[in-house]
């Protein structure tokens, strides 16, 4: 495969950059940039890039035109990361809405549905969630408890989820629940779109060891949706369900836009180990390369993953091979940083930290990317199994109806 720009592309490219260079601050200079000082003010932020993207074709590239999107290729979809990449810009918040959720509903939604919510999503006028992990059931999605029973035209939804990232200021979310306990677990679910600003809607957030509380609890009492709001056939939410997951993967497989090894080898140029730079030293550009390499592998797995919806396919399980790498990368690369900074390295003050606290703030959030979009050993599962084909685990639970499977204490 050639990884060279065509004609077309590199002129592509050059627009991009042009457009970006007029909107934006490239990352040489991000350190003059004030963070947000709170969650309101990061919101209107990253909402005003999206607008911004969306008025000039570059949000959703690969989207139709007529629901918002690019109408664009997905190697311009491409070729926009990685120019953006090089600039300090607001986002993130939309990352699940518009990798996950929204092309569930363009995939399993009513006509109604897609004209109501595709476009303000594109725009970043509304901000969507994934409610999907239980107490209950760790990381076993269709262990789920949360029921929808059907009452007249209307379902009502009782019980709780778990890590829902960014429930505490979203205004929608896709919701799978168990509509039947009379089947095995994977034939009793059933999604629905609900509205986060619901009275029946509570989200509390979890105080992480960070200091933020991106992850929240939320719960369900007597919530009523209408069954226009649900996503696929009665029962075929495990099917709709896999849609999401493997978008999943893909999102959270991605870059963070965290340190990588470009800071990293800044990093060890500017500090000193034995009173010479530590980039001299051989072990220390061993730990580099092997995470440079890392960093190649995971690019070109994505393209292969890109290639595939190029061709219109679903993402598949190599995806979860990104995911794997990605997350113990992320933790390892913070935590060499830190080493490498001493006894600066757990200073978290921004103020007065080495590198503004920023392998600090990587090391202590990577474990929660370790949890997202599936545990470490769940995602090895999805390797051992659906990649390289090996024999499945022994599932006791896997043919019996779920109101007869034991349950964990």
């Amino acid at each position: 495969m050639d990884f060279n720009d065509t004609t077309e592309e590199a002129a592509y490219r050059a627009q991009v950059r042009a457009w970006l260079d007029k909107n934006a601050t490239r990352k040489e200079n991000a350190r003059d940039i004030a963070p947000p000082k709170d969650l309101k003010e990061m919101i209107a932020q990253s909402k005003a890039w999206q607008a911004k993207k969306a008025d000039a074709g570059y949000a959703c590239i690969t989207w139709p035109k007529e629901w918002g999107g690019g109408g664009g290729t997905t190697i311009n979809n491409v070729i926009y990361g990685q120019e953006e990449s090089k600039y300090a810009v607001p986002g993130g918040i939309f990352a699940i809405g518009l990798g996950m959720c929204i092309p569930t509903v363009m995939s399993w939604g009513p006509d109604e549905a897609k004209q109501r919510f595709v476009k303000p999503a594109v725009r970043g006028d509304e901000i969507w969630c994934q409610l999907f992990s239980e107490p209950a059931g760790g990381s076993d999605v269709a262990g789920l408890r949360t029921k929808a029973e059907k009452d007249g035209d209307d379902w009502v939804i009782n019980g709780q989820k778990v890590w829902t990232s960014g429930a505490h200021f979203c205004d929608y979310g896709i919701l799978l629940t168990r509509t039947d306990p009379n089947v095995p677990k994977h034939k009793g679910l059933t999604m629905f779109w609900i509205d986060m600003k619901d009275p029946a809607v509570e989200v509390r957030p979890i105080k992480q060891m960070s200091g933020g509380a991106e992850f929240n609890e939320v719960f369900f009492t007597n919530l009523r949706v209408k069954d226009s709001q649900r996503l696929g056939g009665v029962g075929d939410g495990w099917k709709v369900a896999l849609t999401t997951l493997m978008n999943e993967r893909l999102a959270v497989g991605g870059s963070q836009g965290n340190a990588d090894t470009d800071e990293l080898i800044r990093l060890a140029r500017d500090t000193d180990i034995a009173g010479e730079p530590a980039i001299r030293h051989g072990g220390v550009r061993e730990r580099i390369a092997d995470w440079y390499v890392q960093a190649q592998g995971l690019k070109f797995t994505r393209f292969r993953t890109l290639t595939a919806l190029s061709k219109g396919e679903t993402p598949g399980p190599e995806s979860s091979i990104s995911k794997i790498v990605a997350a113990k990368k992320m933790q390892d690369l913070g935590s060499f940083g830190m080493d490498l900074q001493d006894m600066g390295g757990v200073i978290r003050d921004r103020k007065i930290s080495p590198e503004e606290g920023a392998y600090t703030e990587q090391w202590i959030g990577a474990a929660g990317y370790r949890i997202a979009g599936g545990t470490d050993e769940i995602l090895r599962n999805i390797v051992a199994e659906r990649v390289l084909g090996l024999p499945q685990d022994i599932r006791v639970d896997k043919d019996l109806p779920f109101n007869q499977a034991p349950k964990g204490k």
